[in-house]
């Protein structure tokens, strides 16, 4: 009865615990967004503003503005000039999808039915009326998905263009939110920290060192890998041909951060179609540039990254399936990092979550040990009851 109710109380804390997190991450952060993002922003400048400040002798205020004006300036123009391109060439691609269906997709789907249909016709003439029939509405079908999906990708981007001036409050309260926060950071940073008991600050320190100690230093890594990736297929797919070959890139190395998919994901399946479609130099060609990026990758990879996840790849995949279910691209990269940080503080002994090796064996001595000595302490008893009756 002890252990059930113990069992109890335990779910109903983190599952508490949970929901909280939940409706906080849900409801909470795509309010507070503009401020965080501005507080990370500041604790990554902070050591560049202390160092600026003391070696020239400069107001840490003032050097705290000076640099974050010169970080947003910078950052800004590269984000807007490659938001223009991807923006420009999503359009684009959005607005040729039915004409690239039209010219290439729809006379291999003919070709493959008339060929099907001549085979058919040697074997039983009834079944190529049917097989004509449902290659007609096949390709209406398709048809009229490509241009349901075209119609959707162009509301899509007219609802971004929309959102536009909302999207600029945000950027300015996060700017502003930059300034204030860099050129008070100590104070804010140890108000904050007062706040806390001294078991919170000691679990606090922990995160904050797993996190930019492990973390931090392996999403910088992946972002590295990722932006190499990104550059190797622009290049590659610009040599061979492909059209928009810069947002396809951009598509295709977002997709490279899955576990065990990868680039291979989709230049793979992409170099198999292209065969099938009869463009066999095109498709050596796209076999050929996912060869260089893998024989690349694999160089940089082990160089680069300087630690896992350490989450085993099954994992991986359902946490970030569960993510985007729940909270989208938050969770997508969030609930990966929360269980590799429970698992880290479990490693530690800070908190208690998952049963190590010999814990079970050790309990089951434990039960056997304490049910001896209870069996023990009766028969003491009933022999004392015995005698006592004589």
């Amino acid at each position: 009865m002890e252990r059930q109710k113990r069992f109890i109380i335990n779910c109903l804390y983190f599952g508490i615990i949970l929901a909280a997190v939940y409706l906080l991450v849900k409801f909470a952060f795509p309010v507070l967004a503009p401020f965080l993002i501005g507080f990370l922003i500041a604790y990554i400048l902070r050591r560049p503003i202390r160092f600026l400040s003391e070696r020239f002798h400069i107001p840490k205020k003032l050097t705290a503005i000076g640099l974050v004006a010169v970080f947003y300036v910078t950052i800004g123009s590269v984000l807007v000039l490659g938001s223009i391109q991807i923006f420009s060439s999503a359009a684009s691609l959005v607005e040729s999808l039915p004409a690239l269906f039209r010219d290439y997709v729809i006379p291999v789907l003919t070709e493959l039915f008339d060929t099907l249909g001549e085979d058919l016709a040697q074997m039983d003439p009834g079944l190529v009326d049917t097989l004509e029939e449902m290659g007609r509405q096949f390709i209406q079908s398709l048809a009229s998905g490509v241009s349901s999906l075209s119609m959707s990708s162009m509301l899509f981007l007219s609802g971004i263009a929309s959102s536009l001036p909302m999207l600029f409050i945000r950027l300015v309260l996060m700017i502003i939110s930059t300034f204030f926060i860099a050129a008070d950071y100590e104070r804010l940073t140890e108000f904050c920290m007062r706040q806390l008991s001294r078991k919170a600050r000691r679990v606090f320190h922990q995160v904050k060192q797993y996190i930019v100690g492990t973390l931090f230093v392996c999403i910088r890594s992946y972002a590295l890998i990722m932006s190499i990736t990104f550059v190797e297929l622009s290049i590659g797919l610009s040599v061979i041909g492909i059209s928009h070959s810069v947002l396809i890139a951009l598509g295709i190395s977002i997709f490279d951060i899955l576990p065990v998919l990868g680039t291979g994901g989709i230049m793979i399946p992409w170099a198999v179609i292209t065969f099938i479609l009869g463009d066999y130099a095109m498709a050596v060609k796209l076999l050929l540039v996912y060869v260089i990026i893998t024989v690349v990758r694999n160089i940089l990879e082990p160089k680069i990254v300087g630690g896992q996840l350490g989450l085993h790849p099954i994992v991986t995949l359902a946490s970030m399936f569960a993510g985007v279910e729940l909270l989208g691209v938050v969770g997508l990269f969030g609930f990966p990092i929360l269980l590799s940080l429970l698992k880290y503080l479990d490693e530690t002994g800070t908190i208690r979550i998952f049963r190590r090796e010999g814990e079970q064996e050790e309990e089951e001595e434990d039960e056997t040990e304490n049910a001896g000595k209870e069996n023990g302490g009766k028969d003491v008893e009933k022999e004392d009851e015995k005698e006592d009756k004589k």
